[in-house]
């Protein structure tokens, strides 16, 4: 394994700008989420329309699930369509940097596609996996209300991101875009870890998201850091301060192939202190159809397209099988460990946590 270079744990705060949705000034939203985008890729977005009184139950009804014994969150474990529970280590999003997979434990919400219906064939779609509501009451009903919401927000945002891309405000509005979304959210746990980037343990490897944009809810714990220039040498890390009642929002990879790289998404990691941390990612991406290619304001004749056309379901489906372990590892006839699992799954699959950045 080989180890990046970057400056000792620090303790810096990156300072991001601000993008209140209940401001009437289109215009300087629109500003200042392109220097955003420009500078970092990261922003905070408040005043959003979800209720802090209604993203605490989240929260509260995401720590009930991860308080369950192992026993109960193993079985409801992820399928193949990436819903339900993942486990401690299943994700490695930085081989060359870890040792292992991350310290996390997770839960896949995606769009709710009933099985008898002809869209629920593709990846990504489906019914989804749900906790017996013996178990936890109304927890369903919960995360389903806040995934419906979250997407509002999304959408909201991509409306921004489009004016600073000088295309119609509606643009990611299309039934092949954000009309029929491949919406997933994933509730995170980290139970405590400290991590030690000089050994190869993280509670997140470094990594840029796939996809379009993503939302980030937070607990009051500091964990999450940034790095401006994944190219510096050595790396410098921050930490994004929790903001409470705001989204912690994010480029990904796709916008940045969509932008020809005007826009780039970030590098990005969580170092666990000891200390138990909660949040909800909530990652937004176009249909399977989509066609992600260059947009018509971000070429010229002196800067072509960097990357050719890709549909967005070939896309997304190769880079969760790149960076999840195989649903093999979880055979109940095994006789392995857990992580001996993963270690056995990451040295035999060729396919199984190859680099997550996909040109």
């Amino acid at each position: 394994m080989q180890k990046q270079n970057e400056t000792p744990a620090s303790t810096e705060i990156s300072f991001l700008n601000c993008i209140d949705l209940s401001n009437p000034d289109t215009q300087q939203s629109v500003s200042l989420l392109k220097q955003a985008c420009l500078d970092c890729g990261f922003f905070y977005v408040t005043n959003h329309g979800i209720s802090q009184e209604f993203m605490e139950e989240v929260f509260s009804q995401s720590r009930k699930f991860f308080e369950l014994p192992s026993s109960e969150k193993m079985k409801v474990l992820r399928n193949e369509k990436h819903r339900g529970y993942t486990p401690v280590l299943d994700e490695l999003l930085d081989p060359d940097n870890q040792i292992h997979g991350d310290y996390k434990e997770g839960y896949y919400v995606g769009v709710e596609v009933p099985e008898d219906d002809p869209e629920a064939h593709k990846p990504f779609y489906g019914p989804n996996v749900w906790p017996e509501d013996g178990i936890l009451p109304g927890w369903r009903q919960t995360m389903e209300k806040f995934h419906q919401q979250a997407l509002g927000v999304a959408r909201a945002v991509a409306r921004i991101i489009a004016l600073a891309l000088d295309l119609e405000a509606d643009f990611f509005d299309k039934p092949e875009m954000l009309g029929h979304p491949i919406a997933v959210m994933r509730l995170l746990h980290y139970a405590g870890q400290i991590s030690d980037p000089s050994k190869g343990l993280y509670g997140a490897g470094a990594h840029s998201d796939y996809g379009l944009i993503t939302l980030l809810a937070t607990d009051d714990v500091y964990g999450l850091q940034i790095c401006k220039d994944k190219d510096a040498q050595p790396q410098v890390w921050e930490f994004v301060a929790p903001l409470k009642g705001a989204f912690i929002v994010n480029l990904g990879d796709m916008l940045e192939r969509w932008s020809n790289c005007i826009f780039k998404s970030t590098l990005h990691r969580v170092l666990g202190n000891g200390q138990e941390r909660y949040s909800i990612a909530y990652f937004v991406e176009p249909s399977h159809e989509c066609l992600v290619e260059c947009l018509p304001t971000c070429k010229s004749e002196k800067k072509p397209p960097k990357f050719p056309p890709i549909k967005c379901g070939t896309y997304l489906s190769q880079r969760y099988k790149d960076t999840h372990a195989n649903l093999n590892v979880y055979n109940k006839s095994s006789k392995l460990s857990l992580p001996e699992q993963h270690f056995k799954s990451t040295s035999l699959s060729d396919n199984c946590h190859q680099s997550s950045q996909i040109q």
